[in-house]
């Protein structure tokens, strides 16, 4: 309408772009990196833990995943996961809008997947049962420490002042 003066506030950016948050790109690799140390650590000590324990179980000695090089297998296998996990947070972080939210189910599912993966072979089950609690436990810690680090490398812009058409 002409002459119509319209005293709304217009939601709208004004055209000016999207503020996007700012990543501490080293901060989050940082920490993808001390994930990646923690998880090899935690490998080395289920290794050792299942090793103890299959000494008690008669019959249960002969477990090739947990000899040397299964737990080079574990250990390392469990710190390339969390570089993985970290590469997968960054690029969360530059395109998606709720990236930890997407971290945290894409990580959740691919440990589940790991979960349930000795459990398809021809091992012992007390094998199978004791590398999917190591995976479950490595998982766990990646997914958590690598959200905290991709929070903790994430800053947002301050708001932008309210759009006031009256200038």
């Amino acid at each position: 309408m002409a002459g119509y003066d319209d005293q709304t506030k217009r939601l709208g950016d004004g055209g000016r772009p999207a503020a996007t948050p700012q990543i501490n790109v080293a901060k989050l690799w940082s920490g993808g990196v001390a994930t990646a140390v923690v998880a090899a650590l935690i490998g080395l000590v289920g290794v050792l833990v299942v090793r103890v324990l299959l000494q008690t179980v008669p019959g249960a000695r002969n477990a090739p995943d947990f000899d040397n090089s299964g737990a080079i297998v574990i250990c390392s296998m469990a710190a390339i996961a969390a570089l993985i996990a970290t590469g997968l947070a960054h690029l969360l972080l530059l395109g998606t809008p709720r990236p930890l939210a997407y971290l945290g189910w894409i990580v959740g599912l691919l440990t589940a997947i790991a979960v349930v993966w000795p459990f398809l072979s021809s091992r012992q089950i007390l094998a199978s049962v004791a590398l999917a609690v190591i995976h479950l436990v490595i998982g766990l810690a990646i997914g958590s420490l690598v959200t905290g680090a991709a929070a903790a490398a994430t800053r947002r812009p301050p708001p932008r002042p309210a759009y006031d058409d009256r200038y």
